[in-house]
């Protein structure tokens, strides 16, 4: 454990890990704490099924599961957050290429494979309790602090009943490989090559739900104009899809993956101390206040999160 202090400690984004880079091996260390220490199983066991649909993921290096960490491939530190942001760069054709990976990862059928522990890890579903209770954080932790305690109480009592109703309106079955936390910083560029990260939460959900935090990424502001342009082409390359149930379900995923965002990101500011957070809220307000519009079933929402949000939903 001391040796790994002497490494290079690396920014983990909104991770409860942390990193050391180990230069030498181009390895990367990561430490979970006790409490997490299942996530390093769970990590390795998704790397393995990427890898083995020929996904660019970290292979496992060594594991030292008794001190709670693993040694995992370095795929450096250039992220395609970081080639998007420079303008010179064409962010359509960029984007193209990282739909032709979510195309790959959304045939993958594995749902089982061993962990270095030599046990069967089975890839979860994404069913609707989990889906509510991620949703649920914009209430348990955002609205607490924008509303007196009795408004918050009759806010989250609607808002609650609300989600539920919504999240039973989504047409696509539980039935792809979903990464669950699929945007450009946690796509990385390594030997001309797009390989993918932070894979540990990935579970077996609705096709809509990658796309969804591919282009409305809170991290990363893009146009109206090229969030279209983006998924049209994912509708190209993917014929059999019912584009009408297909975009329902894509705008439903968008706003509560962003309703999740909001409360996650004020969680990490109270709770972390990660204040950085914070002023990335507004553009989830944002692109919530974009997708909302366009879904009849979203409308009772809508004017939910207007009543008691005017200032970002409009």
């Amino acid at each position: 454990m001391k040796s790994l202090r002497k490494l290079k400690k690396i920014k983990g984004d909104a991770s409860v890990r942390e990193f050391y880079r180990n230069k030498k091996n181009k390895s990367i260390f990561v430490l979970s704490k006790k409490e997490k220490l299942q996530n390093l199983l769970i990590y390795d066991a998704i790397n393995k099924i990427l890898i083995k649909n020929k996904i660019l993921a970290p292979k496992l290096l060594s594991e030292n599961y008794l001190n709670n960490y693993i040694e995992i491939q370095d795929f450096g530190d250039q992220t395609l957050f970081e080639i998007l942001k420079n303008k010179k760069n064409n962010k359509y054709i960029i984007f193209k290429k990282i739909v032709k990976i979510l195309n790959r990862i959304q045939l993958i059928k594995d749902k089982k494979i061993k962990n270095f522990k030599n046990k069967f890890y089975k890839v979860k579903e994404y069913k609707t309790k989990i889906l509510f209770d991620e949703t649920k954080l914009f209430c348990d932790w955002y609205t607490p602090n924008k509303m007196s305690k009795l408004n918050s109480l009759k806010f989250n009592k609607e808002f609650k009943l609300e989600i539920k109703n919504i999240i039973l309106k989504l047409n696509y079955k539980n039935n792809t490989f979903v990464h669950r936390d699929f945007h450009v910083s946690n796509l990385m560029y390594c030997d001309k090559k797009i390989g993918l990260i932070d894979s540990q939460d990935a579970l077996i959900g609705n096709k809509a739900y990658d796309l969804a935090s591919l282009i409305d990424d809170v991290r990363l502001k893009t146009s109206n104009k090229l969030k279209e342009k983006v998924f049209k082409f994912y509708i190209s390359t993917n014929k059999k899809i019912e584009l009408k149930k297909f975009q329902k379900d894509f705008h439903i995923l968008s706003v509560l993956r962003n309703l999740k965002i909001i409360g996650i990101f004020t969680r990490l500011a109270l709770r972390d101390n990660k204040k950085k957070y914070l002023k990335l809220i507004p553009y989830a307000w944002e692109m919530i206040n974009y997708r909302i519009k366009k879904q009849n079933e979203l409308k009772n929402l809508m004017l939910l999160l207007r009543n008691n949000f005017p200032k970002f939903i409009r």
